[in-house]
């Protein structure tokens, strides 16, 4: 995954036990944890029991990352574990051993990455959105909803013309684009905007 200088930087905090740092980061990560428990098909009240303990694996662990950065694919193989555990009984493997990320099924791995890469892209755009002027804001939100919004209610509620809902639309996104957390997913070959993909 890239090397978010932001992820750096809340891990580091959260480590110092900074309560601002912590918020954020299980606000940024906890999708990916509920994403991982429901492609293995637990239950809420299994998943709920997952994600308080790879959070609480965190607290425990959090001064010992090696490497910030990887915190995302920390979490993803952590929350494997979880499910693996959760999934068998919440019992050791046959041979005694704790289950890890070379005996979890390749399925579940590929999972993860893909999820793992969602969570990041969903972040990003999440940090870019936040960025964005309010106008912009409002617009590629009502353009991305569903069913669509007709453009007469659009300009109805933004009150601008009809006819300056398309260039409005390629500016947002051009600014979209430029900023530094989506350039670099885009630089990554790895950013599509929801619902925006391809629109000029």
């Amino acid at each position: 995954m890239r090397n978010d200088p932001q992820v750096i930087d809340l891990v580091t905090r959260a480590g110092t036990g900074e309560r601002s740092a912590w918020d954020a980061l299980v606000e940024r990560y906890s999708p990916l944890i509920w994403s991982i428990c429901r492609r293995c098909q637990l239950d809420r009240a299994d998943a709920e029991d997952v994600g308080q303990a790879v959070w609480l694996h965190l607290v425990e662990q959090v001064g010992n990352l090696r490497d910030p950065a990887a915190l995302p694919g920390w979490l993803a193989t952590t929350t494997q574990r979880e499910c693996y555990r959760v999934l068998h009984g919440r019992c050791r493997l046959a041979d005694g051993q704790v289950p890890d990320a070379e005996n979890l099924p390749d399925k579940w791995i590929v999972t993860a990455e893909d999820e793992l890469l969602m969570a990041e892209r969903h972040a990003a755009l999440r940090e870019a959105l936040m960025d964005l002027p309010a106008n912009c804001q409002q617009l590629l939100a009502l353009l991305t909803t569903d069913p669509p919004t007709p453009y007469a209610e659009i300009s109805a509620r933004l009150g601008i013309p009809v006819g300056s809902i398309g260039p409005n639309r390629s500016r947002c996104l051009d600014r979209l684009r430029r900023h530094p957390a989506i350039a670099a997913l885009i630089d990554a070959g790895a950013a599509e905007l929801p619902g925006l993909g391809g629109a000029t």
